[in-house]
């Protein structure tokens, strides 16, 4: 799924200009993005739920080189898809 599905949803559902769906798919992002900052998770109802997560620091390994590397610790977000998704799918 990419934006552009996104706002061509958006534009058929809402009888909109192109412009303006692209516009309301990039404010929907950015909610979705400001409610992962601020609580650390996200649920949609009847389609699952996004969290965040924190990563160790850890060692890894350079493909190219083999060589050893250390990889920081950070954030990840993972997505649970709701039993009703699953049925669907």
């Amino acid at each position: 799924m990419s934006k552009a599905f996104i706002a061509e949803v958006i534009q058929g559902s809402a009888e909109i200009t192109g412009v303006a769906a692209n516009r309301a798919a990039t404010d929907l992002m950015e909610a979705i993005v400001k409610e992962l900052k601020k609580n650390g998770k996200f649920t949609l109802p009847s389609f699952g739920t996004f969290t965040v997560r924190k990563t160790k620091a850890r060692k890894g390994v350079n493909p190219r080189t083999g060589e050893e590397i250390k990889v920081k610790a950070g954030k990840t977000v993972r997505f649970k898809a709701s039993p009703s998704l699953k049925k669907m799918v």
